[in-house]
């Protein structure tokens, strides 16, 4: 999406400094400035081209500079009917009406009793903002970015889960012959077996821990590939307009080993950052020993596993930036570290909740393929559970990888979707992005010259 207007990086000024809380004017000026830029809402950035934002010239009014009333919102519906223009001298006769621009108290006796920002009597509040895809085009709450996540997947069903089915299933298939030729270890017995000798718990530990983490980066491989898909597909959802996917894999391609590096680089920090914790404690079991040592390592491993996730979280949409706005790795996490700045504790909740409902979700289905699964083995659901496991052999893993493959084609959409839509949220609050997602979607009213609704 290269081409679609509003993805393009818009440079490190937007995001600069620019936090959340950010407002405009509480007030306006008692009669309008010509010279003075229209009135913006929480959020703008102070450091957009002002030329860009411009109220439009065009319109009844515009000829007198010292009546000019504020320009309407976009998307925000149309003035009640009574007259032509705004009313004459002073907004109070036909037109806009007596509970809009003619009662007191107003901009110039806009907006009725209450000051500017009172839609006054005949309005009744602002029109809802203009929803081409499976967002309004408005910061978004926590129920709207998980709503545009499910939706986008129920709208474009064919393609995202065709997507998520292609990339579970080789990533299933190859976790199962791993699993079934060189990941079972004679050694994981032991892990069940109470008479177990302190080597024989040793082993198998290490083995377990060896064939967990094939496995994880096996499913990470598949978890970016499938990232890489999907953003292009959620990205095109917003703007209304759907994509195949062969469409979505042409447009990723270019990205997709830049993304491979942004995961990995990312993993690469989290890990050192534990191992830096974890030294002191290292070292002081090597030297001296004792309680003290293994008190130290653990309070150095919890405090650099907060550290870590403090920065995965800081650089979680450098996945969705690199993708859409076509960046290099670094330049992606400067990105996304500035658009995270401010809203860490937000975009931490909305994640970890995304990620429980998606991991519930993917339990409920997975759960009773184990069960499944373990009835086909030699001792029965009794055994398995029992002994960890039972005889585990190609029917167990068949059809375990079979729950995979279906709970992987729900969670790959949940999780892509909540990302893409997170960033998406944050540039329309902290750059306007809003308008130009509307100008792309051909919006009626989110042309040049209008200043934002949101």
């Amino acid at each position: 999406m290269n081409d679609t207007p509003g993805w393009a990086s818009p440079g490190s000024a937007p995001s600069e400094g620019q936090g959340p809380g950010a407002s405009g004017p509480a007030e306006p000026a008692e009669r309008p400035n010509p010279e003075q830029p229209a009135p913006q809402g929480p959020g703008w950035s102070k450091e957009q081209p002002p030329s860009q934002w411009s109220a439009p010239t065009d319109r009844p009014g515009a000829a007198d500079p010292g009546r000019t009333p504020p320009p309407p919102p976009p998307g925000w519906g149309t003035p009640p009917p009574g007259g032509p223009g705004y009313g004459g001298p002073g907004y109070g006769g036909p037109g806009y009406g007596a509970p809009g621009y003619g009662a007191p108290g107003g901009y110039d006796g806009y907006g009725g009793p209450g000051g500017y920002g009172s839609w006054g009597g005949g309005w009744g509040g602002p029109p809802p903002a203009a929803k081409p895809g499976v967002i309004p085009l408005r910061p978004l709450g926590v129920g709207e970015i998980l709503d545009g996540a499910v939706s986008t997947m129920r709208t474009h069903w064919r393609t995202v889960l065709g997507i998520a089915l292609t990339v579970a299933v080789l990533t299933e298939i190859v976790v199962v012959l791993l699993q079934g030729f060189f990941l079972d270890s004679p050694n994981s017995a032991a892990l069940s077996d109470q008479s177990a000798t302190f080597d024989e718990l040793t082993a198998a530990m290490g083995d377990s821990l060896i064939n967990t983490g094939v496995v994880y980066l096996v499913g990470l491989i598949g978890t970016v590939a499938a990232t890489a898909l999907l953003t292009t597909v959620t990205s095109r959802a917003v703007l209304g307009t759907s994509v195949t996917a062969a469409e979505a894999w042409r447009d990723a391609r270019p990205q997709v080993l830049r993304l491979f590096g942004l995961i990995f680089l990312l993993i690469l920090i989290a890990v050192a950052v534990v191992v830096v914790g974890a030294l002191p404690g290292i070292v002081m079991a090597r030297t001296v020993g004792g309680a003290g040592a293994v008190a130290l390592t653990v309070l150095g491993i919890l405090g650099a596993g907060i550290v870590a996730l403090w920065l995965m979280v800081r650089y979680s949409l450098a996945s969705a930036t690199l993708m859409l706005e076509k960046q290099g790795v670094l330049k992606a996490m400067s990105r996304s570290a500035k658009l995270v700045r401010g809203s860490w504790w937000r975009i931490f909740g909305i994640q970890l909740l995304a990620g429980i409902i998606a991991g519930f979700v993917a339990s409920v289905i997975v759960i009773p393929f184990t069960f499944i699964a373990a009835a086909f083995t030699g001792g029965g659901i009794t055994g398995f559970l029992n002994s960890a496991g039972g005889d585990i052999g190609w029917t167990f893993l068949i059809i375990t990888g079979i729950g995979a493959v279906v709970g992987a084609m729900i969670t790959y959409p949940i999780q892509a979707g909540v990302t893409v839509l997170l960033y998406i949220d944050q540039r329309i609050r902290r750059e306007a992005l809003d308008l130009e997602l509307g100008r792309a979607a051909g919006v009626q009213g989110y042309g040049p010259g209008t200043v934002p609704g949101s």
